[in-house]
């Protein structure tokens, strides 16, 4: 009996004993089997967004050519232009953009400290439009306060249209890219009835070619005109700012004068 027994504790532990080990390789075994899952699956999902975005390219550039060379690249020649024009006129407006209230301190502190010599150099050191109408207000400054002040409205006329040169064609590539998809979708219906005249016969396959170009050319004109129209109000609303500094700028400028002969009268 004791021998039974003690037979019967031995198989126990060796049983137990394998449990473990097989429980302990299974635990071990997990992070690498966890591991190589989600390597797996951040791979997969590479390869989709990789195969997504190639997919889309592909897309774009069979779409357009389905639209047709003519009207499509007129097209893109109105986007090309029209974003040129924009980042141009972009750039020249941000580089025009100055603090108008430090300027303007400057000025006065010049001008108190040094005279309309010592003013007229702080514009001279500054960029934009506004330094450029303090620095012409200041140079009639000498003859009277009525021909400073005629000066400034004249000079920030000239600097108004420097802002809003060139964009008038960004408005005309707006307007211009729907009328051409539109026209190309009349070309093409006017084409797919040509097809049915041809054939004598109303059949899908006749006028699904010409239908298509159609829906492109006006697909594509709409977008185009969307993206120049973002840069158009981007641009219209970046000039109605610095205009309206140049308004402020002009009557402090004036202030300023007047108080500075005032004076130096006294």
């Amino acid at each position: 009996m004791k021998r039974f027994f003690s037979i019967l504790v031995i198989a126990t532990i060796m049983v137990f004993g394998a449990v473990n080990v097989n429980a302990t390789n299974n635990v071990n075994a997990l992070p690498t089997t966890m591991m190589n899952f989600v390597q797996d699956e951040d791979q997969a999902a590479s390869e989709e967004m990789e195969e997504e975005s190639e997919g889309f390219h592909q897309e774009l550039k069979r779409r357009f050519i389905e639209g047709g060379p003519g009207f499509m690249g007129i097209v893109l020649l109105c986007l090309i232009l029209g974003l040129a024009i924009a980042i141009e006129r972009i750039i020249y407006l941000n580089m025009s953009t100055t603090n108008t209230k430090r300027l303007a301190q400057d000025v006065e502190d010049a001008l108190n400290t040094g005279g309309i010599e010592a003013a007229k150099e702080v514009c001279r050191n500054t960029k934009g439009p506004v330094a450029s109408i303090y620095y012409q207000g200041l140079d009639r400054a000498d003859e009277s306060t009525e021909a400073a002040e005629k000066a400034v409205i004249a000079y920030g006329g000239v600097q108004m249209g420097q802002l809003e040169k060139n964009v008038s064609w960004v408005s005309l590539f707006i307007a211009l890219a729907p009328m051409l998809g539109f026209m190309g979708t009349v070309i093409g219906m006017i084409d797919a009835f040509d097809k049915i005249e041809a054939a004598g016969d109303m059949q899908p396959s006749l006028v699904a070619g010409g239908i298509k170009i159609a829906l492109l050319t006006t697909v594509f004109g709409l977008i185009v005109a969307i993206i120049l129209q973002i840069f158009y109000n981007y641009i219209i609303a970046k000039i109605d700012r610095i205009v309206n500094d140049m308004e402020d700028a002009s009557i402090t400028l004036i202030d300023m004068l007047v108080a500075y002969k005032n004076k130096r009268r006294v």
